[in-house]
């Protein structure tokens, strides 16, 4: 029997899921719900799903067994603890929230509710590659993380407000805060600097978010991480990529948007893999969890998501402080 699936949000994001949803398999989206209702015809129509505007109404409707929730994050908590409470698996966008309240108040319903599922999409979590890095440096800690994402993305009001949606930090480089601990483990403490220079904001409206930021990150391992983070105009090209050096391994991952592979060195070996788009692969093993009642088994947890939030956080204490903050 299929997984009747609903979204909340019809925004930019739904590009990504939308289609991914379709090509997943034993699951139909058959409800929508936007603020905009057009929006949500747009989704709904064509897969012959119902459309909405209020998700309360949509979940009282509709007998759903999985929702998609791709609100921005400040709007993240109600739908997702609705969701939990009412025993409906959530995959949540990431970030898992803006507050850690609300993310802590996510974190304590997914607990609650044993048999129910929720992933938080940091889709470079699910990669293939992830597994590829920790074998090469088995035996080994990484010394170096060095991550880029650059690229023109949608200048949504929300995300170009700080106060509602973190802006780069938190919709971009929170990316690579969450696949570095993934690798490196824990952040003890951080380090942010932001450039003056505009690039995707130098013509037209501009937000409270700057265009091009650089975190630097203290692992407690020992180790040291950053990422490059630039919001470029449209026409610009994407390069998002991550490199990981240790005593005996010099690693590359590239992560898009058009391939997704491993090459480098580790360990007397030559590395070199390539594979699919993570997103699908999340979703995947979301479903698989479903299915199986095994909230475990979903590549980003709640919980995880919770100690991305906290660097990320950190980091724009940092940021506004020009100082080193240490992660609770």
């Amino acid at each position: 029997m299929s997984l009747r699936a609903g979204m909340i949000g019809g925004g930019w994001i739904t590009r990504v899921h939308a289609p991914a949803i379709d090509a997943a398999d034993g699951v139909d989206l058959v409800a929508v719900c936007d603020i905009e209702l057009d929006r949500a015809q747009a989704l709904a129509g064509p897969r012959g799903g119902r459309a909405y505007t209020s998700w309360e109404e949509m979940y009282e409707r509709e007998e759903l067994d999985v929702v998609w929730v791709c609100t921005p994050p400040l709007h993240h908590r109600a739908p997702t603890l609705a969701a939990l409470e009412g025993g409906i698996h959530v995959y949540l966008e990431k970030p898992i929230a803006r507050t850690v309240g609300d993310a802590e108040a996510i974190v304590a319903a997914a607990a609650a509710a044993p048999g129910t599922v929720c992933a938080v999409g940091y889709q470079w979590h699910a990669t293939e590659l992830l597994a590829d890095v920790r074998r090469a440096l088995e035996g080994q800690r990484a010394g170096m993380l060095v991550g880029r994402n650059f690229g023109p993305v949608s200048g949504r009001p929300w995300f170009m407000d700080r106060a509602q949606g973190g802006g780069q930090l938190l919709e971009r480089g929170s990316h690579h805060i969450d696949l570095q601990r993934a690798i490196a483990g824990d952040i003890a403490a951080v380090q942010a600097t932001a450039a003056s220079v505009r690039l995707a904001q130098a013509d037209g409206p501009r937000g409270n978010i700057e265009d091009a930021i650089t975190l630097v990150f203290h692992f407690a391992s020992g180790a040291l991480g950053c990422v490059h983070t630039a919001w470029s105009r449209d026409g610009q090209p994407e390069l998002y990529a991550v490199d990981i050096l240790a005593a005996d391994a010099t690693i590359a991952l590239e992560l898009g948007p058009e391939r997704f592979r491993i090459t480098g060195r580790a360990g007397g070996r030559d590395l070199a893999a390539e594979y699919g788009e993570p997103m699908h692969r999340s979703i995947a093993r979301f479903l698989e969890a479903v299915r199986g009642g095994d909230p475990g088994a979903v590549p980003c947890t709640p919980r995880d998501a919770l100690g991305t939030l906290r660097v990320a956080l950190a980091c724009e204490r940092a940021l506004e402080s020009g100082t080193v903050v240490s992660v609770p």
